[in-house]
């Protein structure tokens, strides 16, 4: 089973991976005001590659930026690419 967990300190979060309550990865976000956040990195562990978990991370800050109406400013090259790919995504780029 695969959960993603959001932790945020008004300052700084991170949207964190499991498989089955192991540590599989995660994306580090910064805030930058009230109305946007900064991917800065998104990683996932040794032995979880090919999964799509690094895809799953950004959909879920994706998910995340909708619901709160907020924009997304991707300068995490893994999460840059993700938006360069998929149009269907653009409406919370910053």
């Amino acid at each position: 089973m695969v959960r993603i967990e959001r932790e945020d300190n008004g300052r700084k979060g991170r949207f964190v991976i499991y498989e089955n309550d192991t540590y599989a990865g995660e994306m580090t976000f910064t805030w930058a005001g009230k109305n946007k956040f900064i991917i800065d990195h998104t990683g996932v562990e040794d032995g979880f590659g090919g999964n799509g978990f690094g895809k799953k991370l950004v959909m879920k800050g994706v998910e995340f930026a909708r619901e709160e109406n907020v924009k997304i400013l991707p300068l995490c090259p893994f999460a840059k690419a993700e938006f360069d790919k998929n149009e269907d995504i653009a409406d919370v780029l910053f």
